[in-house]
Order: C-alpha cells, then sequence, then structure tokens
C-alpha cells in the first residue's frame, strides 16, 4: 500500500530552490509512488515564500502551484488546531495530515514538527528518514 503523505512547507521550497531530498519525495509524489495531499493553506503558504523571501515572479509561483497540484489532492480542512503555539503555520499542516489520514508528514521543522515524533499515530520524520523508509535512501 503506497503511503499517504503531507509535506511542510520547506519541503516544498527546499524542493524547487535547492533539491536534493526533498526534490526527490517530490519526485515520488509526481511518479505516483506515494499518495500527497495538500491543503489551500500550505499552498498559500509556499505562494508566499517564494514570492515575499525568495522574490519569484507570479508566473512562476503559479506554474510551481500547479505542479504541486496536480501531483497532490488538495484539502481544505475545517478542523483548526492549536497544537503548536509557537508556530501556526504548523498547526496547518497538522491539519491536513488529519483530514488525509495521513501516515507521514515529511517535515524539516526540528523545532516544531519534527520534535512532536507523532501526532494522532501520524508519524513525523525529516526528508531523509522518510526516503529510508520508502527504501530510496
Amino acid at each position: 500500500m503506497k503511503p499517504r503523505v503531507v509535506l511542510d512547507t520547506n519541503i516544498y521550497i527546499s524542493a524547487i530552490i535547492y533539491g536534493g531530498k526533498p526534490e526527490e519525495i517530490f519526485l515520488l509524489a509526481k511518479q505516483r509512488e506515494i499518495i500527497l495531499f495538500v491543503s489551500t493553506a500550505i499552498l498559500a503558504e509556499v505562494a508566499a515564500k517564494l514570492t515575499d523571501k525568495f522574490r519569484w515572479n507570479p508566473a512562476d509561483v503559479a506554474d510551481f502551484i500547479r505542479e504541486i497540484g496536480e501531483s497532490a489532492t488538495v484539502l481544505r480542512p475545517e478542523k483548526v488546531l492549536k497544537v503548536i503555539r509557537e508556530a501556526e503555520a504548523d498547526n496547518r499542516v497538522l491539519e491536513c495530515a488529519l483530514l488525509a489520514d495521513a501516515d507521514y508528514i515529511v517535515s524539516g521543522d526540528r523545532r516544531h514538527l519534527l520534535s512532536l515524533r507523532q501526532y494522532e499515530g501520524i508519524k513525523i520524520v525529516s526528508a531523509a528518514k522518510f526516503l529510508r523508509k520508502m527504501g530510496k535512501g
């Protein structure tokens, strides 16, 4: 059975800017080796980071958001979580994973998400650990 996965915003940003393990995971989704889920809130955060922090032009941002949408099931969680008080955006990742009934959240956020290790039975792992679990690392 293919794992159901939610990627944190930082994984999408790393995949498109730096490549490496995050890009390998995104390619697994594009090749349908994993079942990827994303929320409208995560897509909005990716778009904002690419625009504000990396100064991408709107057309390139739209292209990447479209690419994510083509590789993932886009969800609109209605349940609002307040699990991580220091990083409100990380709650959006948890909300998406909960609605998706995800097996994994992949994140590079050591301070907030990775330190949880799991949430409601959903494993929270680094890109390297996820690839090892998939037999790719």
